[in-house]
């Protein structure tokens, strides 16, 4: 009788092990073949941190793997555009570059820091706040920049990012071209048509190359980079464009590229590797008009300016556009499947 009782319970544990034993080895051949059995889109359990608080939700197109997407169409004639030959070069560093910080800085605060009104100059695209700007800001460029002068605020307690464009201070007040405001907590994205602190009408902050996350072998999201010439077009989640150009050879605002898979990323210094395999894994982000394959990071004085030169080898020709609108569950919402 004894027996007849825990026969049932003994059989559902041989069937428990056989089934672990066969996602192991389904998992090892993963690893060999990812074609095979990698998911569409696959991330991590809760998405990359900062402060405590989610870049963006973990199912958020910006924290999508696109490896194993198709390539977009046009994808030679968007890399020809930006560049086949050109060489990439990480806009970020430590020390100073003409006074001012190398890279996008980004301050924190918290639930006290006290709201201040801006005043825009495209007001009607813009939060109109107030924001919780500290005194001294970091501000890109550093205070007498006269370049892009974005101002990068998270508030650690509500996980809201208030981001600033050209951002100046004057006898009247704070004063911007243009701000948005995320709830990093959502997958929600700008209305139609609007800018934000960047030309693509896409948060920044998400997008930047931290060191902590270099630091600890893996970035889990897509990486910001801009291009000289962008076509009068938008592609999701991006909601605004910067030109007026219009030929079908010039990339959209929101574009998505990834560095190729045949790329061989191990002659590469290991902090490097870690950036490379970003772009292979999670791509970049045609996100502003500026220098060609310009890749967009924090400054920090941890980086080694050498060791960020390693990747100056990079070239246009070793990536590919991917067209992403498989993943698209709304138009209005970052959210992927």
């Amino acid at each position: 009788m004894r027996t007849a009782k825990f026969q049932p319970a003994l059989i559902a544990l041989l069937l428990v092990a056989a089934a672990v034993a066969l996602v192991a080895r389904h998992a090892g051949a993963a690893d060999a073949n990812p074609a095979v059995f990698l998911p569409l889109v696959q991330k991590g359990a809760d998405g990359p941190t900062l402060e405590g608080c989610p870049m963006l939700p973990a199912n958020n197109i910006w924290n999508a793997r696109v490896d194993q997407l198709p390539i977009d169409p046009n994808s030679n004639a968007y890399i020809q555009t930006i560049g086949r030959d050109t060489h990439f070069h990480l806009d970020f560093g430590s020390g100073l570059w003409n006074g001012g910080p190398i890279g996008i800085p980004y301050n924190v605060v918290g639930d006290g820091q006290p709201g201040l009104p801006v005043a825009f100059e495209y007001e009607d695209e813009s939060d109109p706040g107030p924001y919780p700007i500290p005194n001294d800001p970091l501000i890109e460029g550093g205070a007498n920049s006269t370049g892009d002068r974005h101002i990068l605020i998270l508030n650690r307690d509500a996980c809201i990012l208030y981001e600033l464009f050209d951002a100046h201070t004057t006898a009247a007040g704070w004063q911007a071209g243009s701000g948005a405001i995320f709830n990093l907590r959502s997958n929600a994205l700008r209305p139609a048509g609007w800018t934000s602190a960047d030309a693509a009408g896409l948060p920044i902050l998400p997008g930047l190359v931290r060191y902590d996350e270099v630091a600890s072998g893996k970035i889990t999201h897509a990486i910001r980079f801009t291009a000289p010439q962008t076509r009068r077009a938008y592609v999701w989640p991006a909601r605004h464009f910067a030109s007026s150009l219009t030929g079908l050879q010039y990339p959209p605002m929101g574009q998505r590229f990834r560095l190729k898979a045949s790329f061989d990323i191990r002659p590469y210094e290991p902090q490097v590797q870690v950036i490379l395999q970003a772009m292979k894994t999670y791509g970049i982000i045609l996100a502003d008009n500026g220098s060609a394959w310009y890749v967009s990071g924090v400054p920090d004085e941890r980086w080694d300016n050498d060791i960020l030169h390693n990747i100056d080898s990079l070239k246009g020709s070793d990536f590919e556009a991917v067209d992403v609108s498989s993943l698209m569950v709304d138009p209005n919402s970052g959210q992927v499947p």
